[in-house]
């Protein structure tokens, strides 16, 4: 029984352009510790980097490099609240525990930034975020979106967009209208990983590289978590892999997790383009098969859109994206994709995270479904809050209903991808 490694097709241009990218050396032998953390993304080394500031002995591992799963290789937008709308929200679990959530997604996005400040990390954020509407007669509900959050969550910084702002904003006349958030931004996420796995290591955080788990179980009183050269033996497991937990592995979370493999593409800078995003805003669009962009701080469009329901790639990743970039900026149908890209996501039946415990001791948090750049970061901080004592704020996620997939293990991935299929063809008409 393996861990599976999360290998995306494609080199990013996030790699590219980290100037220094430490390794870890895998784990050999076993060893002992308080905590025991599986995966090295947002959440693992978040959650590693608060135990250890707190004196704790936390080993983690994980079975690529950190930064080759989601966390490492994503659209960088931090985005505000959870996936739904709080409205949307609202109406299943009414408004004071929507209300919670919401506030919660905020100090989460307050803590990304201020942990990156503070630790000098140098995350090329750029504010600001654009919602777009890619069909007809969307602008009642986004209005109505503007005025909720500003007048039912004490969110003022909305503006809605009429069509010909939008096309201002964006440099494409695509969309019927928008929303344009200053409360929030884009950063590059393999920065933020690289710094904060370094953090965590300089706290005393023994982290390692190319460690598969294979198992899990109780001994003794303890958790032991089988690796491929031994075993971790720990009070407490923080299984953080999100998108990549198999169900050999840990079947109750798989089976609330579905992985989704989500594509990249990036252009050279758009020097001779400078109506496109004039403003730098990320953008969003209202597909249910979302599509996704950005200029970094020097340039370049990041172009996200496909998405695919199986563990294959498509052949040629760049064919399809330059597609879709084309319908959007026609005047880039000729550009060069100097890198193309793809990572698995974990989203969620309610597109809300999924905080469990699968035994005793042993706790999964995962299923970001989209806003896992400050979700998953804020998550490991709160795990490590909750062994500490501090808070018991992750309770909140810990409380809501999160089904399985429907389908078990053998119909689950045929029944989703008829479902998705079904959204993403009512998304071209």
């Amino acid at each position: 029984m393996k861990w599976q490694s999360p290998i995306a097709p494609g080199l990013s241009w996030y790699q590219v352009t980290v100037p220094e990218r430490p390794t870890y050396p895998a784990l050999d032998g076993s060893t002992r510790a308080d905590v025991a953390i599986v995966g090295g993304g947002f959440t693992g080394l978040q959650a590693a980097c608060q135990l250890a500031r707190d004196g704790t002995d936390v080993v983690l591992i994980d079975a690529a490099r950190f930064g080759d799963g989601a966390s490492g290789r994503n659209g960088g937008q931090l985005g505000t609240g959870q996936n739904w709308w709080p409205e949307e929200i609202e109406k299943k679990i009414g408004f004071e525990r929507s209300r919670a959530l919401f506030r919660m997604a905020e100090d989460a996005k307050s803590f990304v930034l201020d942990f990156a400040k503070q630790n000098d990390i140098a995350v090329d954020f750029r504010p600001g975020q654009i919602s777009v509407a890619h069909k007809r007669n969307m602008d009642y509900g986004f209005h109505h979106h503007v005025d909720a959050m500003a007048e039912r969550y004490d969110y003022p910084h909305l503006a809605f967009l009429s069509r010909a702002e939008t096309a201002q904003k964006i440099g494409s006349t695509r969309y019927f209208c928008g929303m344009r958030d200053s409360g929030t931004g884009h950063i590059h996420p393999l920065k933020l990983l690289v710094g904060i796995a370094k953090v965590a290591a300089a706290a005393g955080a023994r982290l390692h590289e190319m460690t598969t788990a294979d198992d899990i179980e109780q001994r003794d009183g303890k958790l032991v978590v089988k690796t491929g050269s031994g075993e971790i033996t720990a009070d407490r497991v923080l299984i953080a892999g999100n998108g990549y937990i198999e169900q050999h592995f840990d079947a109750k979370t798989a089976a609330r997790v579905m992985p989704i493999r989500s594509f990249i593409a990036a252009t050279p800078p758009l020097k001779a383009h400078k109506s496109i995003l004039p403003g730098g805003e990320s953008v969003d669009d209202s597909r249910f098969v979302v599509r996704y962009f950005r200029k970094t701080i020097t340039g370049e469009l990041l172009f996200g859109g496909r998405e695919a329901y199986t563990k294959d790639a498509p052949s040629d990743i760049s064919k399809h994206l330059r597609k879709q970039i084309a319908e959007i900026f026609p005047q880039l149908s000729e550009t060069d994709i100097t890198h193309a890209w793809g990572g698995t996501i974990g989203i969620t039946m309610p597109r809300k995270p999924l905080v469990h415990d699968i035994m005793p001791g042993a706790t999964a948090i995962g299923g970001f479904s989209g806003h896992g750049v400050m979700l998953s970061n804020y998550c490991g901080k709160l795990y490590a809050d909750e062994i500490s004592g501090r808070s018991m704020d992750l309770e909140l996620y810990r409380e809501l209903d999160i089904p399985a997939f429907p389908g078990g293990r053998a119909l689950r991935r045929p029944l989703l991808l008829l479902a998705l299929s079904w959204f993403a063809l009512r998304d071209r008409f």
